[in-house]
């Protein structure tokens, strides 16, 4: 199970965005966060800190996300359902 990792995100940590990509943040302005993706380096890739679900990742997580890429996005989406409570 991937976990939040506690702690203000600032550029150079690695973060999921909500499109469940790793991505190495490159930008925060206390709401918007930018980086560059760590599984197709695309960029930028940017979310809402306050309306997306940004979560701080540790290094075995991307390494996890770059062994088996769908499996990993199935994977968080499954976990993501869970703690939102909604169904697939």
């Amino acid at each position: 199970m991937t976990r939040d990792r506690p702690g203000r995100i600032s550029p150079g940590d690695i973060y999921e965005d909500c499109s469940f990509h790793p991505v190495l943040c490159t930008f925060n302005d206390g709401d918007q966060i930018e980086g560059i993706s760590l599984i197709d380096a695309s960029m930028p890739r940017a979310c809402s800190l306050a309306f997306c679900g940004v979560i701080k990742l540790s290094i075995d997580d991307v390494v996890a996300a770059r062994t088996d890429w769908p499996a990993y996005v199935d994977r968080r989406k499954a976990e993501f359902e869970q703690e939102s409570g909604s169904e697939a």
